[in-house]
């Protein structure tokens, strides 16, 4: 069974930073894609940010700049350290992989609560 297993999340004061964490069991870790998205209360789940198997990255527009997206092949870990956190970034956090294109495997999520 491939799992990904996200932690690191909590609650947290405006301007704060924590550090995600995303471990996959899957023994081809290193040639899937990997991403961070969110999901607030009430709203769609959006995209946070993405890292290929070739170490590509990409950010959405509302976290560059404060958000980092890594990850360890090593380890079978991507990370996703978030910097300056604002109340908007309240959000259940998910990890999710994909080889082909389409995002085929998710973690159950991390909360991570912001105040003000």
């Amino acid at each position: 069974q491939a799992q990904l297993v996200e932690s690191g999340g909590g609650l947290v004061q405006a301007g704060d930073s924590l550090r995600l964490s995303c471990a996959d069991s899957r023994r081809t870790f290193s040639t899937y894609t990997m991403a961070w998205f969110r999901q607030a209360p009430g709203k769609e789940r959006e995209f946070v940010a993405r890292i290929t198997w070739g170490g590509s990255i990409y950010y959405a527009n509302s976290v560059k700049g404060r958000f980092t997206i890594s990850r360890n092949n090593v380890k079978s870990t991507v990370y996703l350290q978030m910097n300056s956190l604002k109340p908007e970034d309240t959000a259940v956090y998910y990890c999710a992989a994909t080889m082909t294109g389409t995002y085929d495997f998710w973690g159950q999520g991390t909360q991570v609560t912001v105040s003000s």
